[in-house]
């Protein structure tokens, strides 16, 4: 398949890198372009100066960037490059509102549009084992299942326009609300003079147990944070949830509370640590 692909940072270089190892045509875009330089270098992939250059006689489009205007930027760009029939799908992370929007202009053209943001990470990106949640027309998600299986786990449909991104939000709360859970444990085990990995001996192997707690129990109670999902990151995703929950009438006060929390780890100088870095939030205040 002919594939255009815009956004070649720490998750999309690997998820399009996969697609070029899996036989697709391959034509990468980054707004930084040394760096799709770089990617087209190492994968054997293309080199697309521009996204029309990208989009140009694509089957599938891929966009995996920053926010909503960076997805409003990209799409509008790539429209005109497309012919009727192509489809779009976005992996960015961002709201329903601009899913909804990008679906009905990429509609006007006889585009398809499917917003489909991902969990997993890096490391899922780059070991091809992510979860993708995907929103718009059933039929095209169907369609282009196969190439997105080659960087994902499981793709699942659920429902209209937007319905990606809103799962991606109920994702990031559920985060959210573990972390801060799991930092709160650390800072009880140490405040309480237990020896943290025989804690984690103890509690991990029955109902407290978590992908967070069996990956960064013990890096959080060490006080390492470099690894993975970034603060600043996190604290984009929860403002599209706190956004849609004024929408929707949901009631999220601890996910509310986790997004003041992660303001104080940034002023700490943690914009780039990861998200278990609530952990030293806890831990400053302990000392202080």
């Amino acid at each position: 398949m002919k594939i255009g692909f815009a956004g070649l940072g720490v998750m999309g270089a690997p998820m399009a890198g996969h697609l070029v190892q899996a036989g697709h045509d391959v034509a990468g875009f980054n707004r930084s372009p040394g760096k799709a330089r770089a990617w087209a270098g190492a994968t054997n992939g293309r080199f697309a100066a521009t996204v029309p250059e990208a989009a140009a006689g694509a089957q599938l489009f891929i966009l995996c960037v920053g926010n909503d205007d960076d997805v409003r930027e990209v799409v509008t760009a790539a429209l005109p490059a497309l012919t009727a029939g192509a489809i779009i799908v976005d992996h960015t992370t961002a709201s329903a509102r601009v899913a909804r929007e990008m679906a009905a202009l990429a509609a006007g053209r006889g585009v398809l549009f499917i917003d489909a943001p991902v969990s997993g990470g890096q490391a899922g990106a780059e070991n091809g084992q992510l979860s993708v949640m995907a929103g718009g027309d059933a039929a095209a998600l169907a369609r282009i299942e196969p190439v997105l299986m080659h960087y994902a786990k499981a793709v699942r449909h659920m429902g209209p326009s937007g319905s990606g991104q809103l799962t991606k939000m109920v994702n990031q709360i559920a985060i959210a609300g573990v972390v801060q859970g799991l930092a709160e444990a650390v800072h009880f085990a140490q405040t309480a003079g237990l020896d943290t990995d025989a804690v984690y001996d103890a509690v991990s192997k029955g109902a407290a147990q978590s992908w967070q707690m069996d990956n960064r129990w013990k890096t959080a109670a060490a006080g390492q944070f470099d690894f993975g999902f970034a603060v600043d990151w996190m604290r984009k995703d929860l403002g599209l949830v706190l956004d849609e929950a004024r929408a929707n009438g949901a009631h999220l006060a601890l996910t509310a509370l986790v997004d003041q929390f992660y303001s104080e780890v940034q002023a700490m100088g943690g914009a780039r640590w990861d998200t278990s870095s609530l952990a030293a939030r806890l831990q400053d205040r302990e000392r202080r």
